[in-house]
């Protein structure tokens, strides 16, 4: 035996890299769940039953804060801060976690302190945060389970700012780190880094939806301009789009711009060639470090990250005013950085404009802009609010506060997951928010409540399909959408094509009616819940199985004037695989619009299983369609959707585009119709799986059991007060 033969090794495989014997290998086209277990408990160290956000609330946190300001000027020689302090190495480290967010699906962002995880730790655009995570450890090490890495990163960039004098509109905690990669996160078809395949057209509007980012392993554009070819005017338009893409107007665009780069500077002074990989492929003794600098120090003024190098203001190590100075106020030029790439210089700079070396005392530089700066100047608009901005530097800061706060926020959800004593009261537009419920039900209310609403003249199927509708917007990518607000009486979601408009309008105006006869006070939000767990209960009932649909009443009715119609617009559905319906075909198959529906609702495979087979048997299918609906029963909560399914006595035969005909074999009559998205549960192994265990004879009652406990938790998902 020859034991020194690599290619001999005497064990498995596959620690490192997917093997040739992987299911993704061999069936590259199968259905693959991962992205329903992305957030599995087996990943999580902490031990059963810990709550992040209880342990937060006993955190010091004037304490922490203190730390993290004393931290920013304690100089580490393994990585030196630029003129003593790293506050613009802590700005970039929260700006960039929080920086991936966008709008269309409320992926990304800072929620889950991701950056650790690969691919994010290792996007070229991410250079040398690996630091600025180890710099905070001892931080993180004395706070432990008070303090989530994901909160972390953003009190440092709060703190990274007050402690170079300017005051931030507040922080609130609540984001709950993860424990491995988001890796079914859809960042981009490239295979390379900064590719450039994510255009469907000629425009930046063109950009590939749900993406912000320009290009593969960018947070926003590329600082050297399109494609890396400086045009201020078509990089304007990038900005614009990417900014859009993440809740961003033109004013807080260019304040983010202009506030992100007061402080802190570029790096790039030295051969980016020479630089070892990035973290997630640098060798073990790295200690997991990346973008290893052979050269000189390594460091310090040797340091290499976007390449480009310089300093944007002139007192880069404090808040100051200067940049609306320096970009408005002087001609500017193109020049190469030490690494070769483009940037923007001032023309016959003063010298007291100039800021001083980071690392060498007595020098000064020329400050430096990216081409998105200069996009700042050179665009019409933006240059509108850049001169606003530079006349009223009081107003630039209020707008700044806000727009950081919102940056780093946005994807935390409403208010009322916000933790601690900093969290600012003010409610915002982009909160989503409810107005406060004054009143409770007693049991005996609920119950009256339930029989008013059966016995309304609504069918069971209407309000059912109203509670789903209301619910399904939810996401818990961003926690914005669900039921409570009931947001589907308002203009912004009523006459979406998704929720059936007409149906919609009988339903609602009939819950007003109720609720205008009420002696107590209810919210149609509440209704709308009430209405549709009871139809869940009576059919329950009806297949004999005597069960509870637990209820509890607090959603509040917003208001148009509390709904951003534009923001809102992302969450109008196209595609509904519970309800058996898409606006229309896509290039990806049904089957993969319900996943990914499915993980946005933070549902699991086993509650996509179960939920499908009781929304088919209770006939809640759009515009109502029998594909699917494989019961004689229709109404009643049955295991037939399954016992039908896997009966074997039928066959499946396509009838046209994602249409099915299910045929009895003695007889070779069609006893239903089919989608994709409903023989998925009887074709895919896994899904097949969990299948016959809801069509077993022993196991009816589990069936409506699950079913209830996943229908709850889809009318609770907002409802942070109960969970």
């Amino acid at each position: 035996m020859d034991n020194t033969s690599k290619g001999k090794c005497p064990v498995m495989h596959g620690g490192n890299t997917e093997t040739h014997s992987s299911v993704t290998s061999w069936w590259p086209n199968t259905l693959h769940l991962d992205i329903l277990h992305q957030h599995d408990n087996k990943t999580n160290p902490h031990d059963k039953g810990f709550n992040y956000r209880e342990e937060f609330k006993k955190l010091d946190l004037e304490a922490l804060k203190s730390d993290v300001k004393n931290l920013m000027t304690e100089s580490q020689s393994w990585w030196p801060a630029d003129w003593g302090h790293y506050g613009g190495l802590m700005i970039r480290m929260a700006w960039h976690a929080a920086g991936t967010y966008r709008t269309a699906d409320g992926r990304g962002g800072a929620n889950t302190g991701n950056l650790r995880f690969a691919p994010l730790n290792s996007w070229p655009d991410n250079g040398n945060l690996d630091k600025a995570r180890r710099l905070l450890w001892p931080v993180k090490k004395k706070y432990g389970n008070k303090i989530s890495w994901a909160d972390l990163f953003i009190l440092a960039g709060n703190m990274a700012y007050e402690s170079m004098g300017f005051k931030t509109f507040g922080f609130a905690g609540g984001r709950e780190d993860i424990w491995h990669p988001e890796k079914d996160i859809y960042w981009g078809a490239e295979k390379e880094w900064l590719g450039k395949s994510r255009y469907n057209g000629d425009t930046s509007e063109s950009l590939d939806n749900p993406l912000a980012a320009v290009q593969m392993g960018l947070i926003y554009v590329n600082p050297q301009g399109v494609d890396g070819n400086p045009d201020p005017l078509k990089t304007a338009m990038d900005v614009r789009i990417t900014f859009k893409r993440m809740a961003m107007n033109d004013e807080e665009t260019v304040a983010l711009t202009a506030g992100g780069h007061t402080v802190g500077k570029a790096h790039g002074n030295g051969d980016a060639t020479k630089l070892g990989p990035e973290p997630e492929g640098a060798d073990i003794h790295e200690q997991g470090f990346g973008w290893t600098n052979p050269v000189n120090k390594g460091n310090a003024e040797d340091s290499i990250t976007s390449g480009l190098e310089g300093a944007w203001t002139t007192t880069p190590n404090k808040w100051n005013h200067t940049y609306f100075h320096l970009l408005l106020n002087y001609d500017w030029e193109l020049k190469k950085s030490p690494a070769g790439a483009w940037q923007w210089e001032p023309i016959n700079i003063k010298e007291e404009d100039q800021p001083v070396d980071a690392h060498i005392p007595g020098v000064k530089r020329n400050p430096i802009m990216t081409d998105a700066d200069m996009a700042m100047k050179m665009d019409p608009e933006f240059r509108k609010i850049s001169e606003r901005f530079y006349n009223d530097p009081a107003y630039f800061e209020d707008v700044f506060a806000r727009a950081w706060f919102k940056l780093t926020h946005r994807d935390l959800g409403p208010k009322s997951r916000y933790l601690g004593a900093d969290a600012p009261a003010e409610d915002l537009i982009w909160q989503d928010p409810i107005p406060a419920v004054d009143y409770t039900l007693t049991d005996a209310e609920v119950e009256e409540l339930k029989n008013t609403l059966l016995n309304s003249g609504l069918s069971r199927t209407d309000l059912i399909t109203t509670a789903w509708d209301s619910a399904r917007t939810f996401r818990c990518s961003d926690y914005r959408g669900g039921a409570n607000g009931g947001r589907i009486r308002l203009s912004q979601q009523r006459n979406w094509e998704g929720n059936e408009p007409e149906r919609l309008q009988k339903v609602l105006s009939k819950l007003e009616e109720i609720q205008a006869t009420q002696s107590k006070k209810v919210s149609i939000a509440d209704l709308i819940v009430l209405g549709g767990s009871a139809a869940v209960e009576k059919a329950a009932h009806e297949a004999g199985v005597a069960i509870k649909v637990p209820f509890t009443a607090g959603r509040g009715d917003a208001t148009e004037e509390m709904t951003d119609a534009e923001s809102f617009a992302v969450l109008e559905p196209i595609h509904d695989g519970y309800r058996n319906w898409q606006k229309k075909n896509y290039v990806v198959q049904p089957e993969e619009l319900l996943l990914d529906r499915t993980q946005l609702m933070g549902l699991t495979a086993p509650e996509m299983t179960v939920l499908i087979g009781g929304m088919r048997v209770l006939g809640t299918n759009y515009g109502n369609t029998t594909h699917g609906v494989f019961t004689d029963r229709v109404g009643v909560l049955s295991n037939d959707f399954f016992v039908n399914l896997t009966d074997m006595n039928y066959t499946w035969k396509p009838a046209g585009e994602n249409l099915y005909n299910i045929v009895d074999r003695s007889t070779g009559a069609t006893k239903w119709t089919a989608t994709r998205v409903d023989l998925v549960f009887g074709s895919n192994s896994i899904l097949r799986a969990y299948a016959e265990v809801y069509a077993q004879d022993d196991n009816k009652e589990k069936f409506v059991r699950d079913f209830v406990n996943a229908w709850v938790k889809v009318m609770n998902a907002d409802r942070y007060d109960v969970q």
